[in-house]
């Protein structure tokens, strides 16, 4: 279990991962499956028709990770590295360890998605074909078949974070030669997008008086239409990040003070300095040496109540292990790091000596401080 999910797998070498909201979709889908095979009066026991059901939704999300895996795939292919691929309520998501560098490499990965799902529809529909008068494999293959076809086409509607918001950002990209401009366009043709959304939903759920009917799927589709409304923000976000940290170095957005605790002191002790201090991050040392690095998420991994006989030693990231940046690095670059490997806080190490460390924190200061002298600027 990680922050990911569960991990199930790996496809080359592509950590596949089930959020813990995929069980309830996964649920969902079968008994709507369920329902679908039971509607054709085959006289086919329960038990059966449950297992149908369970190998149609797993089938499905077997689509979606071939859909994921397609983006993932053109990732690579351009040394994009993949950290990556989690299924959960509203389908699939790969995430990448940087965005790409050149707008025809978006291009590339964006579309590989919908034109995969397009192909499995073609496949799904040619098994249809075949299946003369098997009533189950034509049920299972034309439904297969039509999901997929409706999953390339919502995805290439042009919003963050769909794939069709990707292909815009790189088409404007291509254009205009400003990666941040375009993301700002794509996030706000997202937002749009989202907003229709949200309007069409409502207005589904409030004409229809069914309690199963419309009012389930007007709600379904007014929940997506928020989802894609809080990541398109969030990509919006991320581009004012980029304008903003764009031509500085880690000596910019270090925090050069450093707070250190001893690697015998125990996690109870050390919470009570996390508190202290507002630090989530701190440097464990052993005398004047660096030996590693605890975090606040390292607290989680342990039990509470084993808190005061367990030392920081015991769940630090050990020196070994340790990422770590250089003062002149460009700060845009260690995001990038940073995001590939998971990690919110990082040390910055001259000559062999700790100067520094960049933390969320200190990153969302210099990001306070630009937009300020921004907002002053515009007066």
């Amino acid at each position: 279990m990680r922050r990911d999910g569960i991990q199930i797998g790996r496809i080359y070498g592509i950590p596949i991962f089930l959020h813990t909201s995929w069980f309830l979709i996964f649920g969902l889908i079968a008994f709507s499956f369920y329902s679908e095979f039971d509607a054709l009066q085959l006289n086919l026991p329960p038990s059966r028709l449950v297992g149908l059901g369970v190998m149609t939704s797993a089938l499905f999300f077997g689509s979606l990770v071939f859909h994921e895996m397609a983006h993932s795939v053109i990732a690579k292919y351009y040394k994009i590295p993949v950290v990556s691929i989690t299924l959960f309520v509203f389908g699939g998501v790969s995430r990448i360890g940087r965005e790409p560098g050149r707008a025809l490499e978006e291009f590339n990965i964006a579309i590989a998605g919908p034109l995969s799902s397009l192909f499995l529809a073609g496949g799904f529909w040619l098994v249809e074909w075949q299946a003369g008068s098997n009533a189950i494999l034509n049920t299972l293959a034309g439904s297969l078949g039509w999901i997929n076809f409706s999953l390339a086409l919502f995805n290439l509607i042009p919003g963050f974070p769909l794939d069709g918001g990707h292909i815009l950002r790189a088409i404007i990209w291509g254009f205009n030669k400003n990666y941040a401009r375009a993301t700002r366009i794509a996030a706000r043709s997202g937002q749009v997008v989202a907003y229709g959304m949200i309007a069409a939903g409502a207005a589904t759920a409030l004409s229809n008086y069914s309690p199963l009917g419309g009012s389930v799927g007007g709600l379904w589709l007014a929940f997506i239409g928020w989802f894609i409304l809080s990541a398109a923000k969030q990509s919006q976000a991320q581009a004012e990040a980029h304008d903003a940290l764009d031509g500085l170095r880690v000596a910019d957005i270090m925090t050069p003070e450093l707070h250190t605790v001893g690697r015998e002191i125990s996690l109870e002790d050390y919470a009570r300095e996390m508190v202290r201090t507002g630090r989530r991050a701190h440097l464990v040392v052993a005398g004047n040496q660096l030996v590693g690095l605890v975090t606040a998420e390292a607290l989680t991994s342990v039990p509470q109540h084993d808190w005061d006989v367990t030392s920081v030693q015991a769940v630090m990231l050990p020196k070994d292990k340790l990422h770590w940046a250089a003062p002149e690095e460009p700060a845009l670059s260690l995001l990038d790091r940073m995001r590939t490997v998971g990690m919110q806080q990082m040390p910055v190490i001259a000559a062999g000596s700790v100067v520094g460390i960049v933390t969320r924190d200190s990153i969302m200061r210099v990001l306070q401080s630009r937009h300020e002298l921004g907002s002053l600027a515009e007066r």
